[in-house]
């Protein structure tokens, strides 16, 4: 895959201080200059000049709200970039100075606005530096919606979007945070390796702690600027080109999940199964040994199957339909990760240990399994479920069966093993979960490819189950 720079490389190193961003001058709340206090720019952007802001690495965007009908951008020079106003789909602009991204005026009242920049990469060479907004008379900005979450997307070209039709607006890490209503991040640039190669591939053991990958200097990234809740990583599609072998690459992911462990000691990492497979095994791996040394807020995503047959540009680069699908399948992945709280426990071999967020505190009636089936989320095309199940005798080793809806199907789970014949559902307790005292819970989660509910006809260990929802 080739090497995709970034519109950082244009800024010179000398715009850093000390090698620690500084923190900008506040302008008046409401101005829409870059300093601006109601402008939020995610991701990780050069803030030392305070008329100019400049973003790094693919998946910085800028979010803000305005008043007033429109809204023109103030570009340095020549650029490309994406906008989208009020929620609507991603409008292509391109040009320098002042672009008016409002060529038919808006209603009046008011708005919000992401703007995310091309980067750099090939022959594009364009200057992505925000110098401000300009509004109508007497219009303002303000503060969009805060969001809840903060995802951060590690990976190369796969994770900058390369060849997808709006490059990092349609890849499957920004899709995957605007759907989930997430902040999110790509950390990317075309053709990064996870390991430095002799043969010079760039890698994020070394790069991944730098302001801008090393485009504009060698200056390392302040971290306390943001705190990710969650970070994605793709990583090994250009190692193995590089000759990377396995166990090299299986070290070195381990050292990798340590190190931003300790940058982000709450966040929940997912290590995903590059999706032509390479280095499957061994980022298993290292999720495992991460486990192991205690760390159950490591998880290990299997890809295997999520992007159709068309859903590829060339041999290697998903087109937009593979984004939208890797989107499908990943963002419920982390919504259901990130609504779970981690144990405070040693985990097993077998996988991580998780609490369940609610549980039923009164037990069922004598003689009566209860079942807590309730949707927890649900995004159209598919739903995510949490299933509380309370034991009125004790059990060591629990089976839950049920009937789904005609047409549902289980496509992921957490917490137990499931299996399904038709609309016969049944789970198997994992093995941190497998015993229930008397009067006891049990907990897990799944994900299904419909948002039907309905389920019905539940028994635990053959023993029938009242249920509500």
């Amino acid at each position: 895959m080739r090497r995709r720079v970034l519109g950082a490389v244009v800024v010179a190193s000398t715009m850093l201080l000390g090698g620690i961003l500084a923190l900008p001058v506040q302008a008046a709340a409401g101005d829409g200059t870059p300093s601006d206090s109601n402008i939020s720019f995610v991701g990780r952007w050069n803030t030392t000049n305070a008329s100019a802001y400049v973003p790094y690495w693919a998946g910085a965007y800028l979010r803000v709200g305005f008043t007033g009908r429109t809204v023109k951008l103030k570009q340095r020079n020549a650029i490309d970039l994406w906008a989208s106003i009020d929620g609507g789909a991603f409008t292509g602009y391109s040009g320098s100075g002042t672009i008016n991204l409002t060529p038919t005026a808006l209603t009046a009242g008011n708005h919000t606005l992401i703007v995310s920049y091309r980067q750099v990469a090939g022959s594009y060479t364009g200057d992505a530096v925000f110098q401000g907004l300009t509004l109508d008379s007497g219009a303002t900005t303000f503060k969009a919606a805060a969001r809840p979450k903060l995802l951060e997307f590690i990976g190369d070209s796969i994770t900058a979007g390369t060849t997808s039709s709006q490059l990092a607006v349609t890849d499957y890490g920004f899709k995957t945070g605007e759907v989930l209503g997430y902040n999110h991040t790509q950390i990317a640039i075309g053709g990064m390796c996870l390991s430095e190669t002799t043969d010079a591939c760039w890698a994020h053991e070394t790069r991944y702690w730098m302001s801008s990958g090393g485009q504009a200097g060698t200056d390392l990234w302040d971290f306390s600027r943001y705190t990710a809740d969650g970070v994605v990583i793709n990583l090994g599609t250009n190692d193995k080109s590089h000759g990377v072998s396995s166990a090299d690459f299986q070290a070195k992911y381990i050292t990798f999940l340590t190190k931003i462990r300790a940058k982000f000691p709450n966040a929940k990492l997912f290590a995903m199964r590059t999706f032509i497979g390479r280095y499957a095994a061994e980022t298993q791996a290292a999720v495992l040994a991460r486990n192991n040394a205690g760390d159950a807020g490591v998880f290990y995503v299997d890809t295997t199957g999520w992007l159709p047959s068309d859903g590829l540009s060339d041999s290697v680069h998903p087109n937009d339909k593979g984004h939208q699908a890797i989107t499908d399948k990943l963002a419920p992945v982390i919504s259901a990760k990130l609504a779970t709280v981690t144990a405070p426990t040693t985990p097993s071999t077998t996988g991580p240990t998780t609490a369940p967020t609610t549980a039923p505190t009164t037990p069922p009636a004598s003689g009566a399994c209860a079942v807590i089936y309730k949707k927890t989320g649900d995004w159209g095309t598919g739903a995510q479920f949490d299933v509380t199940v309370t034991s009125p005798a004790a059990v060591n080793g629990w089976t839950l069966t049920w009937t789904l809806p005609a047409g549902q199907t289980i496509t992921q789970a957490w917490n137990a093993t499931t299996s399904q014949t038709g609309t016969a559902a049944r789970a198997v307790n994992a093995a941190w979960n497998g015993s229930i005292p008397a009067g006891g819970t049990a907990s897990f989660g799944l994900i299904a490819d419909s948002n039907l509910g309905g389920a019905t006809g539940f028994a635990l260990n053959n023993a029938p189950c009242t249920a509500t929802s």
